[in-house]
């Protein structure tokens, strides 16, 4: 008997793979130099997009000027420290737009101490902005996109650290919570699946930012970095956008529980 392939439209199937339109994202941390970068690029996807930090008026001028460009912005405050604030983020951008479809958690920080050195005030700070705060992010996100029924994306940042240590110097509490994080994008995943909501995570290197700064300033350390670098480049900001994008865009319908290592060949030469 002839086995009679189905015709696919390749045409309408593929035509949407990267339309965001009429999503909202919420972007934690989306003032930073990654977060504004993929608040931008959701943005001129046709994504609503809300950002969010300790600091409002920062907040606010980014979600400015994306208006004045003719995108749908709300600028709010969230401090990562503070579950309840967590939690009334979400709330208040669900009520703005009326649905929450993308969480793209850009929320991170780094106290670098020595083994030796670590303080346990450093220590739980970091575990409490880098991890406890994904988990009530996508806690309280969850709880918005079940309630919607449309299924939905959650997006962690890592970093590389997740699954390399750092040879002479002080990452114990970086790199624990960013490993941590992978298996909770793991776990979320298998929770969230039969909901139709998927979640990965992004784990870049150094990226050319603010916050990589202290690296590429440093001849020293410039070159430390580029040299286990394959690609003999760092990031740029756009690269993690483009990397946003797919994860929060239909072509990735199929994709969850993954972490996407966006390191230049790092982790396939070390």
């Amino acid at each position: 008997m002839d086995t009679i392939t189905p015709r696919i439209d390749f045409s309408a199937e593929l035509s949407g793979l990267f339309d965001l339109a009429g999503k909202t994202a919420y972007i934690p941390g989306g003032y930073g130099g990654i977060g504004e970068a993929v608040a931008w690029a959701l943005a001129m996807r046709g994504a609503k997009v809300a950002v969010s930090g300790r600091d409002a008026t920062k907040a606010e001028a980014l979600a400015a000027v994306l208006r004045a460009a003719g995108h749908q912005a709300l600028g709010l405050t969230m401090d990562a420290h503070d579950v309840t604030s967590i939690r009334a983020s979400v709330d208040a951008v669900a009520a703005h737009f009326g649905r929450l479809d993308i969480l793209m958690n850009c929320v991170g920080i780094q106290r670098e101490e020595a083994l030796l050195e670590v303080s346990e005030e450093a220590f739980d700070e970091v575990v409490e902005v880098n991890l406890k705060a994904a988990m009530f992010l996508a806690q309280a996100t969850a709880k918005r996109q079940i309630d919607g029924k449309r299924g939905g994306r959650q997006v962690h940042l890592l970093s590389v650290r997740a699954q390399l240590g750092m040879r002479g110097r002080g990452y114990s509490a970086y790199t624990s919570t960013k490993g941590a994080l992978v298996m909770l994008i793991r776990q979320h995943a298998s929770e969230l699946a039969p909901h139709g909501i998927t979640v990965n995570g992004i784990a870049p290197t150094v990226v050319r930012t603010e916050m990589g700064r202290h690296w590429l300033d440093n001849p020293v350390t410039k070159k430390q970095v580029l040299d286990r670098i394959p690609l003999g480049r760092v990031a740029e900001p756009k690269d993690i956008a483009g990397a946003a994008v797919f994860f929060c865009a239909p072509a990735s319908d199929f994709v969850t529980g993954q972490v996407l290592y966006l390191d230049g060949g790092i982790t396939a030469s070390q």
